[in-house]
């Protein structure tokens, strides 16, 4: 199944209200060496609607391994919990940066972090560079 079209306007307004920064792990879409994608935080086959409610600016990572999940198996609790929705679900809320650490807060922020390996080595790697930098923005 092939995505819907995303109008240009809609796809600036979406990367606009991101700051153009990757929503899930915050890499800045000028850093990326692939461009960031406006993605459905709910697929398509989910039932999703390619509206701007329920779009993300998502680097080629996070987008990659989010795929059509919604939601995963808390580690910490054992339960089925949705992932972090950057439409509804405040970032403060379910993380926290710790040393360019996500350190997450809530199921959701465990199940995302988990699923999106948000701080993998590498990764993790990436975001100590950018607050050296004083590239990093975490979201209100």
């Amino acid at each position: 199944m092939s995505s819907t079209y995303i109008p240009a306007e809609l796809r600036k307004q979406v990367y606009q209200r991101a700051s153009g920064q990757c929503e899930y792990c915050l890499m800045p879409a000028q850093l990326s060496l692939i461009s960031l994608a406006i993605a459905n935080i709910v697929a398509e086959k989910q039932g999703g609607q390619t509206r701007a409610n329920n779009l993300a600016l998502s680097c080629p990572i996070c987008n990659q391994y989010k795929g059509s999940d919604i939601a995963s198996i808390d580690p910490h609790t054992g339960k089925l919990s949705a992932f972090y929705n950057p439409r509804i679900d405040g970032w403060k809320k379910h993380f926290s940066l710790s040393k360019a650490i996500l350190v997450p807060l809530s199921g959701k922020g465990r199940v995302t972090a988990k699923i999106l390996q948000l701080n993998r080595a590498d990764r993790v790697n990436e975001r100590r560079l950018l607050a050296e930098a004083n590239l990093l923005r975490v979201p209100d």
